[in-house]
């Protein structure tokens, strides 16, 4: 049994390390990310985007640890199935927000002159999709007139404003 004295060596050694603010797996020693952030840590917000169809919307981390939410925020609208797409596309994954800390993304839905797609009273931000989130009705974001949606996209989280409105920009030319 050459296996018994390998894994007490192991073991030896494992624990003599350091223990950090970070996690590992016994087994495997592969440091873990924090827990999926709580929805009551967290403040969602949504305001007018500077233009006719676009809206900012941010998270902030209001709890006492770092936790994560989902890269892609997910917009929907009311009365519509369906969310808004990602630009540039990307894949789900975990945004880590530390106490206190904000993400901003970018919304952008139709023209208000536009006369294809739909026109709704709110639309939900929600800061990872196990979330039923925060609604905003369309004044609020700067749209008094109503939610104007055909295919309307979202960028991924960012750590400034100034980088959500420079990714949205950027992903539609």
């Amino acid at each position: 049994m050459r296996l018994r004295p390998a894994l007490t060596a192991a073991l030896a050694v494992a624990a003599t390390l350091p223990l950090t603010g970070t996690t590992a797996s016994a087994t495997t020693g592969v440091a873990s990310r924090p827990a999926t952030c709580q929805e009551k840590a967290l403040a969602v917000h949504a305001a007018p985007g500077g233009q006719r169809n676009t809206v900012r919307i941010s998270v902030v981390n209001n709890g006492g640890r770092a936790c994560v939410v989902d890269l892609i925020p997910t917009i929907t609208f009311r009365g519509l199935d369906g969310s808004a797409e990602v630009v540039p596309p990307a894949g789900s994954g975990p945004y880590e927000l530390s106490p206190g800390e904000r993400a901003y993304a970018a919304v952008r839905t139709a023209d208000p002159a536009a006369t294809e797609g739909h026109v709704v009273g709110s639309l939900s931000v929600a800061a990872d999709p196990s979330h039923p989130g925060v609604t905003f009705d369309a004044a609020t974001v700067g749209m008094p007139e109503g939610v104007h949606v055909w295919v309307p996209v979202t960028t991924v989280w960012q750590h400034s404003r100034t980088a959500a409105d420079s990714a949205l920009a950027d992903a539609l030319g």
